[in-house]
């Protein structure tokens, strides 16, 4: 069936590559399809090359509606919104999409002409099955989840291989930063990196120039950087990250994008997971191999502070049980284990 989809996700780097299943699911069950995504600039270059994904469009929330309305013109003919976006429903009805599938609940999903009645909020399943039930409303029945993979050209692996040239082996992707999680403490990560250089082992720190402008004071940066240690805060690409990422043993984050990152280029991770409802492993754990670490503490619905007896959640991944995660990853990389501590 020749028809052109634009799934439409404009989020964070783990929202859109936990959607990447919709657009392999789409080329198994549609033959002949086009398929479009619909998503941010900074996330975009995710999709280069990639063979599920034959276009991509971009936009911010902060674009005037007029830009929203282009987004969905020149063809489009089914747009299925993975997460319910007002303006963007608005957008692509006044467009004139033929199809348009969105979840039912929100006064706005009258915008959509085929719904899909099941609430996410029930965090039952993994995300990015929640996304390809968005395929029945095309009449599809989706299939069981293949991870999400991403690919590297040849000169983008010895780019990446580059950055680690000078710095010693297993080597460790350490990403301080996030955006939706709790973070583990700033001086709890640098002590990580003491402990692993003290340990012989190549670190390479990655985030934005934000997160490097917010941590410079209490991570060990420029000329502070102990022997073994290279700090790319804030001056890498989305695909340069991804080519670091690429050539390393293991990488250390938050519930964040890098965790999903490694997951899709086949790089083992440890991941540490705050005990927010809205954050279960459940429903966002990366789609790889290695150790999920999650306090033994009650799930919260949200986190209400210093108030709470279990503030302190975070600080029960020791840095000596996250460097006990690290090595046992090192040494049997196997299917994603979930560590309680």
């Amino acid at each position: 069936m020749s028809i052109n989809v634009l799934i439409v996700r404009p989020d964070g780097i783990g929202d859109v590559l936990l959607s990447l299943p919709v657009a392999t699911q789409l080329r198994r069950l549609m033959p002949g399809v086009t398929v479009g995504f619909l998503t941010s600039p900074t996330v975009a270059p995710i999709f280069d090359r990639h063979p599920d994904v034959d276009y991509v469009r971009t936009i911010r929330f902060t674009d005037p509606f007029k830009e929203l309305r282009l987004a969905f013109s020149q063809g489009i003919e089914a747009a299925i919104f993975l997460k319910p976006f007002r303006r963007l429903m608005w957008a692509a009805w006044v467009a004139g999409v033929p199809i348009r599938v969105a979840t039912r609940y929100r006064w706005y999903s009258l915008l959509a002409n085929r719904h899909i009645y099941e609430h996410r909020s029930d965090f039952a399943k993994h995300e990015s099955e929640y996304n390809v039930e968005m395929l029945k409303g095309l009449g599809l029945s989706p299939q069981p989840i293949s991870p999400p993979v991403l690919a590297l050209t040849e000169s983008e692996q010895a780019a990446g291989a580059s950055r680690w040239s000078e710095l010693p082996s297993p080597r460790v992707v350490i990403h301080p930063g996030g955006v939706s999680a709790r973070r583990w403490r700033l001086e709890h990560y640098r002590d990580l990196v003491t402990a692993l250089t003290d340990r012989g082992y190549g670190v390479v720190l990655t985030g934005s120039e934000q997160e490097r402008t917010e941590f410079g004071n209490d991570l060990p940066m420029s000329t502070a950087l102990p022997s073994g240690v290279a700090d790319h805060m804030g001056n890498l690409s989305l695909r340069e990250l991804m080519s670091v990422i690429a050539n390393a043993h293991v990488v250390v984050s938050g519930a964040t994008g890098p965790a999903h990152l490694a997951a899709a280029l086949g790089v083992p991770t440890v991941t540490l997971f705050d005990p927010r409802r809205n954050n279960l492993p459940v429903r966002w754990k990366p789609l790889g191999r290695g150790i999920l670490l999650r306090p033994d503490v009650p799930t919260c619905e949200k986190c209400i502070g210093e108030v709470c007896p279990y503030w302190d959640c975070l600080d029960r991944f020791t840095v000596a049980k996250v460097t006990a995660a690290i090595n046992k990853v090192l040494e049997t990389p196997s299917p994603l284990t979930v560590l309680h501590i």
